[in-house]
């Protein structure tokens, strides 16, 4: 089984309907927003324009290894880039980080509080639209009727607040 966003898999599943081997159970949507530490300079300025979200100094998180981040490619949809001072594979490196940094990051807002620097961080909303993703429960079906894997399943759907 595998947790995570997985936008070609759900379309496949969807063109194949109930003859899919495999299935992709819904967890939660994920939303995001712009992180920095609570002393940074653009903090206590309230809404971040464009200009000023751009011209900032960025740390970008890219866990799958892509040329061009979720972030990266809304922005030059609207033919802007941020300045990306360091790029990490974890949220968890982004807020260590970013907490002692005037770096800014983007990190799912159901994650800041778990950082562990929650008090030292300020959030503010991003100044252009991201679409939120779905995070689901990816799982082959030769494992429906396996005990140890429905377990799993459930427990981790229970975590996220699905009733399984």
């Amino acid at each position: 089984i595998a947790v995570g966003f997985f936008p070609e898999v759900s379309a496949a599943l969807a063109a194949q309907g109930e003859t899919a081997l495999v299935r992709l159970d819904p967890l939660y949507t994920c939303t995001y927003e712009c992180v920095m530490r609570r002393g940074h300079p653009l903090a206590g300025k309230g809404a971040l324009t464009l200009e000023t979200y751009c011209a900032a100094d960025h740390l970008r998180v890219n866990f799958a290894a892509r040329p061009l981040g979720y972030v990266d490619a809304a922005l030059a949809r609207l033919g802007v880039q941020r300045r990306v001072m360091i790029t990490v594979n974890q949220f968890a490196t982004a807020g260590a980080v970013v907490h002692r940094s005037d770096l800014l990051t983007v990190l799912p807002r159901s994650y800041v509080p778990a950082t562990g620097f929650a008090p030292q961080l300020v959030t503010r909303q991003l100044p252009f639209e991201l679409p939120a993703i779905d995070v689901g429960l990816l799982w082959h079906r030769r494992h429906e009727q396996d005990t140890a894997q429905r377990w799993l399943r459930e427990r981790v759907m229970h975590s996220a607040g699905v009733q399984p």
